[in-house]
């Protein structure tokens, strides 16, 4: 089964928009799990200008299911997910002033850096995962860090979907199938939407989550939280 993991990096950057708590991220987390998540992701990012650091310590007690930190591993994101232990930590190499992230891991040119890294959050018992692209040496090197996952970044799927979706799914099948021979966990994430979510389900079946903000709160002004949820779910489903 595909876990579905929400990311409410969305949700309050609408918060922070007018000050005050509304929307307020935490019952949004829990009502997302309420309504069938199996995740909560958030991004901190140094400015604060979405996730806040107190809101990543605000939610963690809260939490019923997987709970996923990501980011760039500066120090204080370090000391944030050493002192909280998720489930779950994603390493992301985006720079701090970056819109979003955009790009995985050369992890040939910091393989000792996301090696040590890896061993800190596996010493305190969060599970690891790396942010890359479909590089077959990046994923090879990416096992030899000794990480648990990789995270795929899946935006040059999604831009080459409606051109082409089997050659837009080639190259992560690729990947995918070392990284499972490697005996690597594989988690997706980066412009999955329900136009494309279900093909990159049905051909990759292993994938062991899915991590979507962006489309999926996009998807909610209309659909409402609840039935959003639902249909990405759907999308994740043999059929």
């Amino acid at each position: 089964m595909t876990n579905l993991s929400v990311n409410i990096n969305k949700v309050a950057t609408i918060r922070n928009a007018r000050g005050g708590n509304n929307p307020d991220v935490v019952k949004v987390a829990q009502d997302c799990e309420s309504f069938g998540a199996q995740g909560i992701t958030v991004h901190p990012r140094p400015d604060e200008r979405h996730i806040r650091y107190s809101d990543v310590y605000a939610l963690k007690p809260l939490i019923k299911t997987e709970f996923n930190i990501e980011g760039y591993p500066a120090e204080k994101f370090v000391d944030l997910v050493l002192k909280v232990k998720p489930t779950q930590v994603t390493l992301v190499p985006d720079a701090p002033d970056a819109i979003t992230s955009n790009t995985g891991w050369n992890v040939k040119d910091h393989f000792e850096q996301l090696t040590e890294l890896v061993d800190t959050f596996t010493s305190h018992g969060i599970r690891t995962s790396i942010f890359v692209g479909t590089d077959l040496e990046n994923i090879e090197l990416a096992a030899k860090t000794g990480t648990d996952r990789i995270e795929l970044y899946t935006e040059p799927y999604a831009s080459l979907y409606l051109k082409d979706r089997e050659a837009a799914i080639a190259p992560f099948l690729t990947a995918a199938q070392l990284a499972k021979n490697l005996g690597l966990g594989i988690n997706a994430g980066h412009d999955l939407s329900l136009e494309n979510l279900a093909f990159f389900y049905q051909t990759i079946p292993w994938i062991e989550e899915v991590s979507i903000g962006h489309a999926l709160i996009c998807d909610a002004l209309y659909y409402g939280l609840e039935k959003t949820i639902t249909l990405y779910k759907e999308c994740l489903q043999n059929k």
